[in-house]
């Protein structure tokens, strides 16, 4: 009952996540992105332990392939997650565990990769990949929010036949200092996607 995108800007060397879930303040978990090492995203059968093994890792010089098995190797609940990790340099791995709930999966591309689970099927992550790619140009934090955008106008998430709203919903962007450019979030809403955006767009006129 989740989807989200992380994602790298090559002019840049921005890292950044975006996304939203059925399950209050998803922001509250703002552990997933570290600046210039990478972003680690995880969900389903959530495990903070993961992120922040992850990107430990990263810092060490690990890729996200060689992390994500050694996961494989040692978490015998593997089956049950799904995350992805993606490096400065933009190599990435992604992983959507056959025992995830629902439709579940994910789809890869230059420098991104989005995934969820518990959705209406394979176009809420397709809507994802084409609201990020819409403007290769713009700043990753639009980037970013126009595919979590794209995957809840696609179909977002569904259960046993229901839609479920989009209840909670973050932004968080990294440069090169240890702050976030951008840190965003709606805790409780029933279209928390939407209400994102409207502080999106009140904090990009307050920071010029």
């Amino acid at each position: 009952m989740t989807y989200s995108i992380i994602g790298r800007c090559a002019r840049t060397g921005q890292l950044g996540v975006a996304s939203s879930t059925f399950s209050i303040a998803c922001g509250r978990r703002n552990e997933s992105v570290m600046a210039n090492v990478g972003v680690s995203k995880s969900q389903a059968f959530y495990l903070r332990q993961v992120d922040v093994t992850a990107l430990k890792m990263l810092q060490q010089g690990h890729s996200p392939q060689y992390i994500m098995s050694k996961f494989q190797s040692n978490d015998e609940d593997f089956d049950y997650r799904q995350f992805g990790i993606i490096d400065r340099e933009g190599r990435i791995a992604v992983h959507t565990g056959a025992k995830t709930r629902g439709w579940s999966g994910h789809l890869v591309g230059p420098d991104f990769a989005c995934y969820g689970n518990v959705l209406k099927g394979p176009q809420t992550v397709q809507g994802i990949a084409d609201g990020f790619m819409s403007d290769p140009d713009a700043p990753l934090q639009e980037r970013l929010l126009r595919g979590i955008e794209g995957g809840r106008d696609a179909g977002g998430q569904e259960a046993d036949g229901e839609p479920w709203p989009e209840r909670s919903a973050w932004l968080r962007v990294v440069g090169q200092l240890d702050w976030p450019i951008v840190d965003l979030r709606v805790d409780l809403s029933n279209s928390a996607v939407t209400e994102l955006r409207k502080i999106y767009t009140v904090w990009k006129a307050s920071s010029i």
